[in-house]
C-alpha cells in the first residue's frame, strides 16, 4: 500500500489489525469481521506499526522467548526470530542500548516469527540502514513463502514496493486510486517507474 502522509494507509492497518473499528463498510480477514469476530481475526494476525517499542530493560533474546510465550509458540520459532534479526551477540544486550534500527530489526523479526497467517508491516524497514533494509527485505520475502504468511505492508520506499509485493495499491485521500501488479501499474499509467506511475495516479 502507497499513498502520501495522510491518505489513510495507518488507519487501513489499524483497522485490519481490529485496533480501530471502521466508522462505515466492512472488513474481513480470511473471512473473519474485524469488529464481529476480532478475537478470532487476532490469532491469524501479527501487527507491527510504524512507532513499535520494546520493552527497554529486557535482553533481545528475552523479548523474542516473552513474545514467543504470548503467542504459544516454542523455542525453534525463538531461534528462527533471532536469526532473522540479524543481530548476533546484540541479542544478549538489554533493548535500551539499542539503535532505532537494531530495534526495529528486533521487531520485524518477532513479528514474522511466531508465522501468523497475515503479518501486518507499517514501514517495515524504517530506520534501517541501507544494507541491512535490503537484506530484511529478502528474508521476509523468503519467509513469507518459506511459512506461507501473507504479507500486508504500507512503504514510501518504491524500491521496497517493487521488490517485495505481488499487488499494489495506491491510496489517495482515503481512497485506492489504482491497485494492479507493479508492472501492470507502470504500463497503465505510461510511467518509467513506479514512483512515475504513483504521481500520475494521484494527479489524475
Amino acid at each position: 500500500m502507497v499513498g502520501p502522509n495522510g491518505a489513510g494507509k495507518t488507519t487501513t492497518l489499524r483497522i485490519i489489525a481490529t485496533l480501530l473499528k471502521p466508522t462505515k463498510g466492512k472488513v474481513e480477514v480470511f473471512g473473519k469481521d474485524v469488529v464481529d469476530q476480532a478475537e478470532e481475526v487476532r490469532r491469524l494476525i501479527s501487527y507491527l506499526p510504524e512507532d513499535a517499542g520494546a520493552y527497554p530493560y529486557m535482553t533481545g533474546i528475552e523479548y523474542l522467548k516473552f513474545i514467543a510465550s504470548l503467542y504459544g509458540v516454542n523455542e525453534d520459532y525463538v531461534s528462527d526470530g533471532a536469526e532473522l534479526s540479524g543481530l548476533g551477540d546484540a541479542l544478549q544486550e538489554r533493548i535500551k542500548t539499542y539503535s532505532k534500527g537494531m530495534k526495529r530489526r528486533l521487531q520485524v523479526a518477532r513479528t514474522l516469527m511466531i508465522r501468523p497467517k497475515l503479518a501486518i508491516l507499517d514501514e517495515p524497514t524504517s530506520g534501517i540502514d541501507v544494507l541491512y533494509s535490503l537484506q530484511l527485505r529478502n528474508e521476509i520475502k523468503k519467509k513469507s513463502k518459506e511459512w506461507g504468511i501473507t504479507i500486508l505492508l504500507s512503504s514510501h520506499n518504491m524500491l521496497e514496493i517493487e521488490f517485495l509485493c505481488d499487488r499494489v495499491a495506491f491510496v489517495h485521500d482515503g481512497k485506492i486510486v489504482n491497485v494492479g501488479t507493479p508492472l501492470e501499474l507502470i504500463r497503465k499509467t505510461n510511467a518509467s517507474n513506479l514512483e512515475e506511475a504513483f504521481m500520475r495516479s494521484i494527479s489524475n
